[in-house]
């Protein structure tokens, strides 16, 4: 978490970082630094991963933190425990380890709070620095493009990941509907739903080599 000065005085925001696809899953923000701090955020997250289909299985999730006094709190360490999340923690006095982290931070300092672009500034209490805060993270995983990963957004990065894991089967040449009287149309819609070989039938086909029976029997 890091610190945002205010009017009323310090503001504490906490993330939840993917590793993966540096996507902010969550986040919160305090006035004060209790362990609710950083636990808040870390159920946000295991909620929005169950509601987007991909709940987090007991055994196979990893969290990494620094050495701080809310990390290493019995209530934090118990909800990881309950979780199944496996616990890791930073040696003390030393970032290296916790580099990804501290370079997000570094740039929500400069791209939200240094500026009046997610905020109209100076900060007076929670609720700006929540403002802020939520339209920056809105552009940071949906718009900002990130140069480690291949200059896509963390939900396009994200998103592409769990498509190629679950691809969707090729339509069989059978049920492509098109217009019989557009071969132009007919030709395009095959190229689409179709690879390989069976785009050579399907080229076939509507050269007039083939008919459509013997085309679906090939397919």
């Amino acid at each position: 978490f890091t610190y945002v000065r205010t009017w009323q005085g310090f503001v504490y925001v906490a993330f939840v970082l993917d590793v993966f696809a540096h996507k902010i899953v969550a986040w919160n923000a305090t006035t004060t630094k209790a362990v609710e701090l950083v636990d808040v955020p870390v159920r946000i997250a295991l909620w929005q991963r169950d509601r987007d289909g991909h709940p987090v299985v007991p055994g196979e999730l990893i969290g990494h933190a620094d050495a701080g006094s809310q990390y290493t709190s019995i209530a934090f360490t118990d909800h990881l425990a309950a979780e199944g999340i496996r616990p890791s923690i930073g040696t003390v006095a030393d970032a290296y380890d916790n580099t990804l982290m501290e370079c997000v931070i570094g740039l929500y300092k400069t791209e939200c709070i240094r500026t009046t672009v997610f905020g109209d500034g100076p900060y007076k209490n929670i609720a700006d620095v929540e403002y802020a805060t939520a339209g920056w993270v809105d552009w940071y995983n949906d718009r900002r493009l990130h140069s480690t990963l291949g200059h896509l957004t963390p939900v396009e990065y994200e998103t592409a990941h769990y498509a190629a894991l679950n691809p969707e089967p090729l339509m069989p040449l059978a049920e492509i509907a098109v217009p019989s009287d557009d071969r132009y149309w007919e030709l395009l819609k095959a190229i689409k739903q179709v690879s390989g070989a069976r785009l050579t039938i399907a080229q076939q086909y509507l050269d007039g080599a083939i008919d459509r029976a013997a085309a679906v029997a090939l397919t």
